[in-house]
């Protein structure tokens, strides 16, 4: 291939690359050669200095990187809506851990994944960060979609329809780790449950496993006031400073929903470099809490953003969530001004890319980054007229305005089509779900 030859260039009316800053480009085109980025420049110059087998012209589109959901559990899209309007712990002991022992399995995680594969890319996301069993099914339907996942596998101590116990938790996950080491849209990590199932000794087993073999970790952290009021009363620690205690706060570890903190505890995950992923959504239907995004944005902690899974969200829309996440800020804060429009977009894309330790990779539009790229189109009446694309993206606009999404240079959604799974047999097969699920819980 010549020096001026790619496969793919994109026109579009704004670029809003994230980084190097959050200026937005206008009537500026992405060269894509292979499954890299090679340049970005005015659309003019582009005309000029580049052929591609491909040119496509979104004028009326903001091209923006593709979304990083950096907390789900992707196929329990297979249990939406079954037991809305309940608090956390009832809702987990009561309703989801009973039919996950019921039904969780292999084709379950599979088909339920595909369908929560299909429903992101819609929405716009690239990558995902999945917290659920059966790895191998996560790993098979992420490749058949085209996204990347970061998957990270379940520890509990006790029995679950994947293993007996921690053992075969760690075992699992180091075999899977293995398995798909070679797979550039994969990465692997540890996915200990939450502090209060997971004891000491395994948790410190998987900090020395995710060191050795330079893996990430992700862990439910503070979602409640139940949750810390219990582990004061079981040993005096609130699990946040249990966790430190273990040596867990690090740049290894993802905490996911920290809706609960003190200002000495923000200060800990600055000073440690521990991310947070925030879900607001999730949050607000669980009633679990107000995350201090602001707070913990003003002292320096990476934070990333999250839809939790269907079933306490009830859907993967990474726009929404940004919108929900601005306005909490602001609400949260009393600052009209926390948070604006473009740091949400960054949170969602770059930020999300920090936390898996995938920066150097995807999460911002630049020359050597893998070309995760989503197109959403403006033009539509209920986002006109645009002054700020990226405030109008995140304030006014839906998911069903993403037409294109490309992963690695390749389309996964073309014009509102999808092109690596098939619509019709996902929506039989889920359907084919709630029948059976639904007909055991009568």
């Amino acid at each position: 291939m010549s020096d001026n030859q790619a496969d793919l260039i994109l026109h579009a009316r704004w670029v809003a690359p994230v980084a190097p800053d959050t200026t937005v480009l206008e009537q500026h085109a992405v060269v894509v050669r292979g499954d890299t980025i090679v340049d970005l420049l005015p659309s003019a110059l582009a005309d000029q200095q580049w052929q591609a087998t491909e040119v496509r012209r979104l004028d009326r589109h903001l091209l923006i990187p593709g979304l990083v959901n950096a907390h789900t559990h992707a196929a329990m899209n297979l249990f939406r809506g079954l037991a809305d309007d309940l608090p956390l712990m009832t809702w987990l002991e009561k309703h989801i851990w009973p039919a996950e022992g019921r039904w969780v399995s292999d084709p379950f995680v599979y088909e339920g994944t595909r369908l929560a594969a299909a429903e992101m890319i819609r929405a716009g996301t690239t990558c995902f960060a999945d917290m659920y069993f059966f790895p191998d099914a996560v790993a098979r339907a992420t490749l058949e979609s085209g996204l990347r996942a970061a998957i990270f596998c379940p520890l509990m101590d006790f029995p679950t329809p994947m293993g007996s116990g921690p053992e075969d938790y760690l075992r699992l996950a180091t075999d899977a780790v293995d398995q798909w080491r070679h797979e550039p849209r994969l990465s692997l990590g540890f996915g200990p449950h939450a502090p209060y199932t997971v004891s000491d000794g395994p948790l410190e087993q998987a900090l020395t496993l995710a060191e050795e073999l330079d893996l990430q970790i992700m862990m439910h952290v503070h979602e409640t006031a139940g949750e810390i009021q219990q582990a004061v009363e079981h040993n005096g620690d609130r699990p946040l400073a249990r966790l430190r205690r273990l040596g867990l706060l690090t740049p290894r570890l993802m905490a996911v929903h920290m809706t609960q903190l003190l200002d000495e505890e923000i200060q800990w995950l600055a000073e440690t470099g521990t991310h947070v992923v925030h879900c607001p959504e999730s949050n607000l239907k669980l009633a679990s809490g107000f995350s201090p995004l602001y707070k913990l944005r003003q002292a320096g902690v990476n934070v990333a953003l999250g839809t939790d899974g269907a079933a306490s969200n009830n859907d993967l829309d990474m726009i929404g969530e940004m919108r929900s996440a601005a306005l909490l800020a602001k609400g949260v804060s009393l600052r009209a001004d926390a948070l604006p429009a473009a740091e949400i977009l960054e949170m969602a894309t770059l930020g999300g890319a920090r936390a898996l330790g995938q920066d150097s990779r995807i999460g911002s539009l630049e020359a050597g980054k893998q070309a995760d790229l989503v197109a959403v189109d403006l033009a539509r009446l209920e986002t006109q007229p645009v002054y700020d694309p990226v405030a109008q993206l995140v304030y006014a606009a839906s998911r069903d305005q993403v037409t294109d999404v490309w992963v690695a240079g390749r389309a996964l959604l073309k014009e509102r089509n999808l092109l690596t799974l098939n619509e019709a047999q996902l929506v039989h097969n889920a359907q084919q779900w709630q029948r059976k699920i639904a007909g055991e819980s009568q």
